[in-house]
């Protein structure tokens, strides 16, 4: 009885066969792992990059737009955001509106509007103005940290110096400057000077915006993207009293620049995962913003 068999040449096809299989099919299994990591931190990068770029700018679209500025480093000269031209500058302030309180949850907790025929030298009449409304929703916000004694009031209108006119060198000892440190005592809808000069020979315009804090955005030495909030440069307070939060962490760059009004923003956020083509570095994915 005859039995077959695999041939010498036969064996030798087939482990050749096998061989090629195995080796390319583990490249491809190598390769789909590779791209499924890769995929992986780059949809990461992706969502980070693009929360930081959309926090900053929800925050940066109300700001006072004379009175933005830049830093190399905190507590570093002060530098006009139109002059700040270079990737050197890792700290952005200004000083932001509170929208919180205009839109309130029915009315206005402010009005926006001064009343010129009824306000006097020391008292500014605001209809429709709740100022025990915004203290509450102000004590709120920074937790206890600020009140109705730490607003100011920027008037529409008026002209601005923004090294001297914020607070950005020391606070404003009287009521010439931008920002009008104003303080309420019992009458909700008045606002009274809180510090020893009034508004004589002060231009007083009929439209304001109520501010209570400063806002800063800065990328520290370990790529942690922060935050800064509760604090008035009007009343000689820095980020150093500052509230702080961080944004996001492995952020590998924070650029600005204005254009005219107009600001623009990146926001760079890496992996160490990644290597770059050099073999050296991380891998980094952009997202930029223009606010008007």
């Amino acid at each position: 009885m005859k039995k077959n068999a695999f041939t010498m040449i036969e064996l030798i096809f087939v482990i050749v066969i096998m061989g090629i299989i195995g080796k390319f099919g583990v490249e491809f299994l190598a390769q789909a792992y590779k791209t499924f990591i890769f995929s992986s931190i780059n949809n990461t990068l992706q969502s980070n990059s693009a929360y930081s770029v959309e926090f900053i700018t929800s925050r940066l679209q109300y700001r006072i737009k004379d009175s933005v500025i830049a830093r190399t480093a905190i507590g570093g000269v002060v530098v006009p955001l139109a002059d700040a031209v270079g990737n050197t500058y890792t700290v952005l302030e200004w000083i932001s509106t509170d929208m919180d309180g205009f839109r309130a949850t029915s009315l206005p907790n402010w009005s926006g509007v001064i009343d010129l025929d009824s306000s006097s030298s020391t008292t500014l009449v605001s209809p429709e103005t709740n100022t025990t409304a915004v203290g509450n929703l102000i004590a709120i916000l920074s937790d206890s940290g600020s009140s109705i004694a730490d607003i100011g009031l920027y008037f529409i209108g008026s002209n601005s110096d923004v090294l001297n006119s914020f607070g950005w060198s020391g606070a404003l000892t009287d009521q010439s400057g931008s920002i009008h440190p104003v303080t309420n005592t019992l009458t909700p809808n008045e606002f009274n000077s809180s510090n020893a000069s009034d508004f004589t020979g002060v231009d007083v315009y009929e439209y304001y915006k109520l501010v209570w804090t400063a806002n800063a955005i800065v990328i520290d030495s370990d790529s942690n993207l922060i935050f800064y909030y509760d604090y008035q440069p009007w009343n000689g307070q820095t980020i150093a009293n500052a509230k702080s939060s961080i944004i996001m962490q492995n952020i590998s760059t924070f650029q600005f620049r204005a254009l005219g009004s107009i600001m623009k923003i990146q926001v760079c956020a890496q992996s160490d995962i990644i290597q770059g083509n050099s073999g050296e570095g991380g891998y980094s994915l952009c997202k930029e913003k223009t606010i008007f």
